[in-house]
């Protein structure tokens, strides 16, 4: 049997919360900047501009095709290289594990949040356009003030688990070095040998942070679902 010993866990709380409240500051500001050009996206995709549409449209196939750690490869390793040869740089810039990961989560969450936001414009009746249409408000006046808040109110269930699925995910910037909560509990295993208890631990908490929001967003959908 192994002993487990618990112990170390108040000893290094403090490194485990900053480790903690990176996750967390990561998957706000992944969620709020994915949501904003996801919507851009989505609206671009529902364009009847087809370069928008395309442009769009291969954005979102693209990301979604791609496993999410090659992209966090990519912008950590490969960005700086292009940027070293399109600037004629003797070094690569250094833009760091942390501004890495908040770019490549934003770009890579903008592609599922366009498609949850394009299926919420999509479930507005098209006589709410044409309703807006004859009170005299343009297109965007018509999406801004109209369509895209119930699209938001429709689909805010399906974002917020989405955020759930973010909040999980951001556990991969560990392999840049980024000192996340799983890199945090990651490194004090490492280094005290106490390898079973600290991934013990980080799998209790993110199960009881997971499955209570997760059980917050249904009670949301059902209320939201009265609501229609």
């Amino acid at each position: 049997m192994i002993e487990l010993d618990f112990s170390v866990i108040p000893r290094v709380s403090d490194f485990l919360w900053k480790g903690f409240l990176y996750t967390v500051q990561l998957t706000v500001i992944s969620a709020l900047g994915g949501l904003f050009f996801g919507t851009l996206l989505a609206l671009m995709r529902l364009s009847s501009n087809k370069i928008l549409s395309n442009f769009a449209a291969a954005y979102v196939n693209l990301m979604r095709s791609i496993p999410l750690i090659l992209v966090i490869f990519w912008m950590f390793f490969l960005v700086p290289l292009l940027l070293q040869a399109i600037t004629g740089a003797e070094r690569p810039p250094q833009i760091g594990a942390e501004r890495s990961a908040i770019i490549t989560f934003i770009l890579f969450e903008a592609a599922y949040f366009c498609e949850i936001m394009r299926a919420g414009i999509q479930s507005i009746p098209k006589g709410q356009v044409y309703s807006s249409y004859a009170l005299g408000l343009t297109y965007g006046q018509s999406m801004r003030l109209v369509i895209l808040p119930q699209a938001f109110r429709n689909m805010l269930p399906v974002l917020l688990t989405q955020t759930i699925i973010l909040f999980q995910d951001t556990s991969l910037v560990y392999v840049i070095s980024a000192t996340d909560f799983v890199g945090a509990a990651s490194k004090i295993a490492q280094r005290d040998s106490k390898l079973v208890e600290m991934y013990l631990f980080v799998a209790l908490v993110y199960f009881v942070i997971c499955f209570s929001l997760s059980t917050l967003v249904k009670h949301l959908q059902k209320k939201i679902a009265v609501i229609r």
